[in-house]
């Protein structure tokens, strides 16, 4: 469904740019922008009306008179022909198979440019919260910056560090000697155990628990399990991004390590003296197991499994599902449990297809065979 921007936006020229000069969060009104101001804004070039006016962005195929879209993958293209848009971001090098009628942006990236736009209109919606609200805790000698947000039911524990412009939602927990730098944000629920430190930038959505125990369990002679104390700690780096009701668990000595620029999903398993290289992304529901090393620029798919004490190179695809049971190069694909080359996977999931008309084919020629 189209979405509306929600905001009166005023757009001030300055040196042929158009900044946002102020908005105004009223609910009766919606944004409103000629595509020729947007393509101010973002270095595009107009092709078809220039004074169109979009008031709301959506999905290419469900996209309405008013609406901004982008075309950014191929397999949409047959969209652009009869969509209902009044403008599309494509790239610089877009060449329509037949008549368009909706305007174009040529921009060099149209998703980014798309990525970028929501971004500033959803930080122009998100309220600049400050302030402790009442009842929360926060622990005597704590510095609390006046642009800090403390919510309801919050607790801050002893000998925190709190850095500029800080949001920590309702019912978050900071245990103490917690470190946490300049623009972070928690969200309602988060539990970040003692010690641990965020970097700068860093985003910890609703639920996750950042530093609980590692599971570390030593098997005794009458098998029980006893506990081994887990005294490390979590190291977020600057500018990572934990999902909702994800878990990253302290060392057992040491740290766990989330390298800068990292991004984790919703509901991912990070295990104790684990290590996640620079620019590593990772879908919901992954698994790390303990002490495994993953390198930088992965991008690793839902549900992947990691077995413990593996290491992990640089820029590898790890597909949706694959079990990865032992140590891994560099750039490589993968697919499969256990995973492997993903060419190879694919030719294999086709010939496990034809198997039934093979064993027929099998069952024939023994039937021939014992006649003859």
């Amino acid at each position: 469904m189209p979405v509306k921007f929600g905001k009166i936006v005023k757009f001030c020229e300055i040196c042929d740019k158009f900044l946002i000069d102020y908005l105004i969060n009223k609910s009766d009104f919606i944004m409103e922008i000629s595509v020729k101001q947007l393509a101010a804004m973002i270095n595009g070039v107009v092709e078809g009306n220039p004074d169109a006016v979009i008031n709301g962005y959506a999905k290419i195929e469900e996209a309405t008179a008013g609406c901004l879209t982008f075309l950014a993958n191929s397999k949409y293209t047959h969209f652009i022909y009869n969509t209902g848009a009044t403008a599309v971001l494509v790239r610089n090098d877009f060449v329509p198979e037949q008549a368009v009628t909706t305007t174009l942006i040529r921009v060099e990236d149209p998703y980014k440019t798309l990525a970028d736009l929501l971004n500033m209109v959803g930080a122009a919606m998100r309220p600049d919260k400050s302030g402790v609200e009442q009842p929360s805790y926060i622990a005597d000698g704590v510095d609390v910056h006046a642009d800090t947000y403390v919510g309801a039911f919050a607790y801050v524990g002893t000998g925190v560090t709190i850095g500029k412009n800080v949001k920590i939602y309702p019912q978050v927990y900071v245990g103490d000697n917690v470190t946490l730098g300049d623009d972070v944000t928690l969200y309602p629920g988060v539990k970040v155990y003692h010690g641990c430190k965020i970097g700068n930038r860093c985003t910890v959505h609703a639920g996750s628990v950042i530093g609980g125990d590692g599971f570390g369990f030593a098997p005794t002679a009458d098998g029980t399990y006893e506990k081994i104390a887990q005294i490390g700690i979590v190291i977020l780096e600057d500018d990572v991004e934990i999902g909702a009701n994800t878990t990253i668990d302290r060392a057992t000595m040491g740290a766990t390590i989330i390298h800068r620029g990292v991004k984790l999903d919703n509901l991912i398993q990070v295990a104790h003296n684990v290590e996640i290289g620079e620019n590593t992304v990772m879908a919901a529901q992954v698994g790390v197991a303990g002490s495994t090393k993953i390198g930088r620029n992965n991008r690793i798919g839902g549900q992947v499994g990691f077995a413990g004490h593996i290491t992990v190179g640089d820029n590898n695809g790890i597909g949706a599902q694959s079990g990865v049971p032992s140590s891994v190069g560099d750039g490589q694909r993968l697919l499969g449990a256990p995973a492997i080359n993903a060419i190879t996977f694919a030719r294999q999931c086709a010939m496990m297809k034809r198997l039934p008309d093979l064993f027929d084919d099998v069952k024939k020629i023994k039937k021939q065979l014992s006649q003859s």
